[in-house]
């Protein structure tokens, strides 16, 4: 967008006046950790790999701030576990006070902190992407489409409206949907039957077909495309998603009995390295003697995949059967 002098001043008014939501009714999207290197057909990445080995370079460019301000734009790369990529975090100043950054993307679901919220133009944002939702927001006369997920000072999503840029976007950060492709990010807690559900979306995602695998690369909803990204997306966990290892932590899953498994629990194999371990979803047993059953799994080589399988059916098998605590049924 653009901003006349008349425009700056109003935005110096507002930010002491208005109190709270930068924008109200957007719908937005929501990136790291699972099974083999690159888009080979392996499995997951070892736990804390990345804050070991990572080699992290930045770059600064300035963004043209409003009212004259000089706002550095940090570019990072990084490179790690699932390869060189990308980082896409870069800071920002922010105005006003009291802007509430959500849980999800959309601005109907609860904080999860404040900006701004003792000084007015007190925080600076740390941004990794944005999306534009196509529905403009206005407070005054600035308008967005746009929301960004933020990394930093909290974690969440925040209007751009509440940047100190002229634009109504955030130069220098990707945007990972467009209007045509509103974003639909899980919401916590939830049942079975919806995991269920936002597993079976990435079969037809790909312009009908399925998602690729990938442990490098993250999907339109911000998720790894590889098998724990998935299951993390599946499960409404945070973006980009935990690796194997991470889906058998006590806060996420519970380990169960083989015979136990219902619709949504999980088996995984988190043994070995980044080219052995994988998880799975159970949907149901093929047969009373359960000696199959049906399931969703992220696969290399492959892709999404909803087939029959026989993990942790075999004495000695590494796959064990877990639980998510989320489910509400």
């Amino acid at each position: 967008m653009t901003h006349s002098i008349t425009t700056a001043r109003r935005r110096t008014v507002l930010r002491k006046v208005l109190p709270t939501i930068a924008a109200a009714g957007l719908g937005v999207s929501g990136l790291v950790g699972c099974s083999g290197g690159g888009d080979t057909g392996g499995h997951d990445a070892k736990a804390g790999k990345v804050a070991q080995g990572a080699d992290k370079n930045a770059m600064s460019r300035g963004t043209g701030a409003a009212k004259g301000k000089g706002s550095a734009l940090k570019l990072k790369t990084t490179s790690g576990e699932f390869g060189t990529k990308a980082a896409a975090a870069a800071d920002f100043p922010t105005w006003g006070t009291r802007w509430v950054v959500h849980e999800t993307a959309d601005t109907s679901s609860r904080s999860v902190g404040m900006i701004n919220k003792d000084a007015a133009g007190q925080d600076r944002i740390t941004a990794d992407y944005q999306v534009d939702t196509g529905k403009k927001a206005c407070e005054g006369s600035t308008c967005s489409t746009y929301m960004a997920h933020i990394t930093g000072p909290v974690n969440g999503f925040l209007s751009v409206l509440a940047v100190d840029i002229p634009e109504d976007s955030l130069p220098g950060v990707p945007v990972q949907n467009g209007p045509q492709q509103p974003p639909q990010p899980p919401q916590p807690g939830g049942t079975r039957a919806e995991a269920l559900q936002r597993a079976s979306t990435w079969l037809t995602a790909n312009g009908g077909g399925r998602v690729p695998y990938s442990q490098a690369k993250l999907w339109k909803d911000g998720y790894r495309q590889d098998c724990s990204g998935y299951v993390s997306m599946a499960l409404g966990l945070k973006a980009p998603g935990t690796n194997t290892v991470g889906l058998t932590g006590s806060g996420i899953t519970k380990p169960i009995a083989v015979n136990d498994l219902k619709p949504g629990d999980l088996l995984i194999d988190a043994a070995g390295n980044n080219n052995t371990r994988h998880v799975v979803m159970f949907e149901k047993w093929n047969n009373d003697a359960h000696t199959s059953y049906t399931s969703y799994e992220q696969r290399g080589d492959f892709g999404t995949d909803h087939t029959t399988r026989t993990y942790g059916l075999e004495p000695g098998s590494e796959y064990k059967p877990y639980r998510p605590v989320k489910f509400t049924d």
